[in-house]
């Protein structure tokens, strides 16, 4: 649990990369704790699922997978 609040900070801070954050969303997704931290976890949550990058279930999609290596190359 220590890591994961780490993270949040993190998040909070705007010190995360691209894949730390999907990460950090989809444990919150899987968790359940997206919807139980204040609302801003759980709309950034929706949007990256409307947006193809997570599933319902906190997965990285391949689309998400195809952008970050995408942004690894540049």
């Amino acid at each position: 649990m220590g890591a994961l609040v780490i993270d949040i900070m993190s998040y909070e801070a705007g010190e995360l990369e691209a894949r730390e954050t999907l990460e950090l969303f989809g444990v919150l997704i899987k968790s359940g704790m997206a919807w139980t931290l204040q609302g801003s976890y759980g709309r950034t949550a929706n949007e990256l699922m409307h947006m193809g990058y997570l599933t319902t279930d906190g997965e990285l999609t391949e689309f998400a997978e195809e952008m970050l290596g995408e942004m690894a190359a540049a």
